[in-house]
């Protein structure tokens, strides 16, 4: 026999059904009908985690943040509401891209399909951010909307409450950024219970275990998730550099750059340096522009704009043409804009840009150093992000 709460919370889903039914017979049209029955459904939902692109090169990205929404391009494809079937979908799908491979059309109807469907209200959205070493984590808060005089790229859409815009992705498990390296636009994060664990870290709380347990298979039908392979390789050389260049090393490892570029430089030595970590000219002795003042923050922390004002500042006392601040946390989203203010005067580099700076100049680093971060070039062929 149910005892009280049980009979209580019976008792509350039977209103509920009551008044979804109701809902649905006031209201006309099959559509209607279909958003009543899914918001039922949602009752018995179990949260889960989507990564959501905001375009192969973050151009929605902005946008996405700003307006409180998860994005995914296909601007050929129509208002995709009045469609019940995926079947329906796919033809359209095919009608706006006669030319495209069948496989490419059964990635992108499952896809956006799982966008507009597959995506419950209450779910979790990760978004990947280019240009910046982090990850925009939220929360789903509406069903699938299209409109029309919204940006290119921006048409489908999903009301999103950001909970943390920019969370450095060295915060995140091997296994969750694995994930999060599918080239696919839309994929679930099927990583052990990765909603319980990515909102723990966007919450600055301390980690659930990991469920030991096999994560939910894929639908037959759900495109298969490639990994990003540049991605993933990037992931595990951050993480070997966060174990092994720690401190001041990590101002040694900016340096060895700085030298492959055609600097003289001067690094400080451990401790107090005054906001400056390198000293860089061009020419024989250093004289010649650009002079370059560099700063380096081997933690974890994310910096905001007051330490690129400070920076400014430095640039002034040492009459340096140019400013670079490398920090190993990342920079505040609001950091990111300013910076972009001062395009030609300061560059920042997170974790991110600094392995990529790695890859160009790995060649030219003396043998020790070298030695100490051993790397092999690996090709492959070159993946296709989806749209």
């Amino acid at each position: 026999m149910a005892g009280p709460t049980q009979a209580c919370a019976l008792r509350y889903w039977l209103v509920g059904l009551w008044r979804v039914t109701i809902y649905a017979v006031r209201v006309s049209g099959a559509q209607q009908l279909m958003r009543a029955v899914a918001r039922l459904q949602q009752w018995g939902h179990s949260m889960a985690v989507w990564l959501v692109r905001a375009g192969r090169n973050g151009e929605r990205q902005d946008f996405a943040l700003d307006n409180n929404v998860s994005v995914i391009g296909w601007d050929a494809v129509p208002d995709v509401r009045t469609l019940s079937t995926k079947e329906e979908l796919r033809t359209l799908i095919e009608n706006q891209h006669p030319n495209a491979n069948p496989r490419k059309i059964s990635a992108s109807t499952g896809q956006v399909w799982n966008f507009v469907h597959k995506l419950k209200i209450g779910d979790y959205v990760a978004l990947p951010l280019k240009g910046q070493s982090a990850v925009a984590f939220g929360k789903c808060s509406g069903e699938y909307e299209y409109l029309e005089s919204n940006p290119a790229g921006a048409k489908h859409f999903r009301p999103v409450n950001w909970i943390r815009q920019d969370i450095p992705r060295d915060d995140f498990p091997q296994d969750i950024l694995n994930s999060l390296g599918s080239l696919l636009t839309v994929s679930q994060v099927r990583a052990g219970n990765a909603e319980q664990r990515m909102l723990a870290i966007a919450e600055g709380k301390p980690q659930p275990p990991i469920n030991k347990l096999p994560p939910d298979k894929p639908d037959d039908d759900e495109p298969p998730t490639k990994l990003n392979l540049e991605a993933v390789a990037s992931d595990e050389i951050r993480e070997y550099l966060n174990q092994n260049f720690a401190g001041h090393a990590l101002a040694d490892l900016v340096n060895a750059i700085l030298v492959t570029q055609g600097y003289q430089t001067q690094v400080s030595p451990p401790g107090p340096d005054g906001g400056v970590d390198i000293i860089a000219g061009r020419g024989p002795l250093g004289f010649d522009p650009p002079r370059l003042v560099v700063q380096v923050k081997a933690t974890k922390g994310q910096q905001d704009v007051k330490v690129l004002r400070e920076l400014k500042g430095v640039m002034s006392d040492y009459r340096a043409d140019q400013g670079l601040f490398v920090s190993w946390g990342g920079f505040t989203r609001d950091a990111v804009r300013e910076a972009k203010k001062a395009y030609f005067e300061i560059r920042l580099w997170d974790s991110g840009d600094l392995v990529a700076a790695i890859l160009r100049h790995y060649d030219q680093f003396g043998e020790t150093l070298r030695a100490d971060l051993p790397l092999k070039r690996v090709w492959t062929l070159v993946q296709e992000e989806a749209d």
